[in-house]
Parts: C-alpha cells; sequence; structure tokens
C-alpha cells in the first residue's frame, strides 16, 4: 500500500479511488515493489523520507486523484483545442505587425549603406541635439560595418523601431487612462506585474503554437509583451507626480480635461514618460536577442549561432556588437531626456 493510504481510508474515500483504478498492466514501480515485499506502510516511513503530498504522491494512493503529467497535458489540448478559434480573431488583427517588420526589414537592409548611415546620424542629431552622441552612434554603425555585422545590425534596429514605436503608441495612452483612474489601475497592475516577471522564454510558448514561425508576428508580438511594461508603469506615474497645486490653477483658469491633459500633465510628466520609452528600448533589444531561437533576424542569431556550434568568437563579436548598439541607444533616449529636462528648467 501507498504512504497515504491511510489517508483515503479514513477520509472514506476508498471506494472512490478504487473506482478509478486502472485495470491496465502493473507498471514496473509496483512490480519491483511487489516483488521486494515492499507493502508501503507509512508507519515504516522516517519522517525525512516522507514525501510531501504533490498529485503523483496522491496518485499512489489513490487514482482517482489525477497527475502532474495530467495536468500538463490537459492545459495542452485545452490550448489546441481553441486555438483555431484564437488565430482567426488575433490573426487579422497582428497582420499589421508583420507588414510594418517586413518593410522596415527590407528598408533597412535593402538601402545602401551610404544612404542609411547618413539617416540614422539625422535621426540622431534630431532626437539628441548633442554632437558627442551623434559621433557615438557613427562609431558605432561604422565599427559594425566594419567587421562585417552591418545587415545584421540594421535588422536587429529595424525590429526594434518597429516594437518600440508600437509598445508607445499603446503604453502611453493606457497610462494616461490609468492615471484618471484608480479602480483601472488596480485592475491592470497584477497584469502589468505578471509581464514584468514572466521568463522571457515562457512569452515565446504559446506564440509558436499559435503562429508559424515564418511570420514576423510571432517575435514582434512577444517583444511588444515584454517591452510594453516601463513606458505604461513611467506613465501612470509621471501624470500621477504632477504637482496638484499645478493641476489647481489650471482649474482656476477653466481648462478642461483635455486642456489640463496635453496642456500641463504630459508636458510635465515627459521626463518620466522618457524615462519609459528609454527602458522599453532596451527591453525591446533584450528579447529581440532571445526572439532568435524563433527566426527572429539580426544580432541574436549570430549569439545563437555560436552558442550552437561552439564557435566563441563568432558569440564574442555579435555579444560585443548587442552592447555597443545596446549603449548607442541609451545614449540617444538619455540625452533627448536631458534635453527635455533642461528645457524645463529653463522655463
Amino acid at each position: 500500500m501507498a504512504i497515504y493510504d491511510g489517508l483515503f481510508d479514513s477520509l472514506g474515500l476508498r471506494d472512490w479511488c478504487d473506482a478509478e483504478a486502472s485495470d491496465g498492466p502493473m507498471s514496473m514501480a509496483d512490480l519491483l515493489a511487489k516483488t521486494a515485499g515492499d507493502n508501503g506502510d507509512s508507519a515504516g516511513t522516517p519522517l525525512h523520507d516522507l514525501p510531501f503530498p504533490s498529485l503523483d504522491a496522491l496518485n499512489d494512493a489513490c487514482a482517482a486523484i489525477p497527475q502532474s503529467r495530467d495536468l500538463t497535458s490537459g492545459l495542452e489540448t485545452g490550448f489546441l483545442g481553441i486555438r483555431d478559434a484564437l488565430r482567426f480573431v488575433v490573426d487579422p488583427l497582428t497582420q499589421p505587425l508583420s507588414w510594418a517588420l517586413e518593410n522596415m526589414l527590407w528598408l533597412m537592409t535593402e538601402t545602401p549603406w551610404w544612404a542609411m548611415m547618413p539617416i540614422l546620424l539625422l535621426i540622431t542629431w534630431a532626437v539628441a541635439r548633442s554632437w558627442k552622441v551623434v559621433g557615438f552612434v557613427a562609431l558605432v554603425v561604422a565599427g559594425l560595418a566594419f567587421v562585417d555585422h552591418y545587415e545584421v545590425a540594421m535588422q536587429t534596429l529595424a525590429i526594434i523601431f518597429v516594437c518600440a514605436f508600437i509598445c508607445v503608441l499603446i503604453g502611453v495612452p493606457i497610462g494616461i487612462a490609468m492615471s484618471r483612474s484608480d479602480r483601472l489601475q488596480g485592475v491592470l497592475t497584477p497584469v502589468l506585474d505578471m509581464l514584468q516577471t514572466l521568463p522571457p522564454f515562457v512569452y515565446l510558448i504559446p506564440l509558436i503554437f499559435l503562429f508559424s514561425v515564418t511570420e514576423p508576428k510571432l517575435y514582434g508580438i512577444a517583444v511588444i509583451l515584454y517591452a510594453i511594461v516601463p513606458v505604461v508603469r513611467l506613465t501612470n506615474l509621471g501624470i500621477r507626480l504632477v504637482d496638484p497645486d499645478v493641476i489647481e490653477a489650471a482649474d482656476a483658469f477653466g481648462m478642461t480635461k483635455s486642456q489640463k491633459l496635453f496642456g500641463v500633465q504630459i508636458p510635465l510628466a515627459l521626463p518620466n514618460i522618457m524615462a519609459g520609452v528609454n527602458q522599453t528600448i532596451m527591453m525591446s533589444l533584450a528579447m529581440v536577442v532571445i526572439a532568435s531561437m524563433v527566426s527572429a533576424p539580426g544580432l541574436g542569431i549570430l549569439v545563437l549561432r555560436g552558442i550552437r556550434n561552439l564557435e566563441l568568437g563568432v558569440g564574442l563579436v555579435a555579444g560585443l556588437g548587442i552592447v555597443v548598439l545596446a549603449i548607442a541607444l541609451d545614449r540617444v533616449t538619455k540625452a533627448s531626456l536631458a534635453r527635455i529636462d533642461a528645457s524645463q528648467a529653463s522655463r
């Protein structure tokens, strides 16, 4: 008898357990235990050897209790059962993401380097307004091109640009809505906590079953879900931290809610919002590297190749490329944030 047989006997559930017992062949473990004359008596089991009453341990004493594998297989069966209906709804909604990623990848890889590099530097200047940052970005891009990593670097940047833009486009309105409703904040906070604490690989598991690995939306959705949390949280925080006296003065001038939002709250919360954008970009880059496991192009492919083929040099060079690219993006967004802070301080 199993260790927890006495528990079910004392509860009067033995008939229920035996009714669910399988009439199939005896397992090898049971056969060996029977041959050895082991009766599994819990009275003779030392306390330190007593197993935790898990599903598998309880199943040994009562066949009506499902095993752990029954739980996992049930989840898989349930997900596969709704997959087609879920795809019917999600596919049309996410198809623009695939188009945006495909077009941006084509644009940044097919544009000649002598045209794309000046464009990137002009964008850097427009955002940062710092010649030091522009020079650093030029050095990073030129260094990646010098080691023949230009194309994969442009692929990584293309994915980051699209996914970070969508994160800001969706995340800022959600953060604004959270700042205006305590109830909505209470509902969304656990969702944001879950998205922020889930390991990056977990995002890929349901998406692999839902979409084909040839569809860019597979890794695009994973990047967006992983990276959207900071911009939502910091937008909400920034608007809530606006000085109540300023809001009171706006009310005294007769401003409407929209005028207060766009004329007072968002400008004052802009440093926090930009800090959220910075973190979103950094997390997008981290997820793009992991998403290379599901065919996301870019520098992550080379890192994965170095791991799979034990090519130390390939992995280290690609990893260093990701580091300098992350530093460049961080410098650009922080320079923009510093410019916003300086302009607000001068008012």
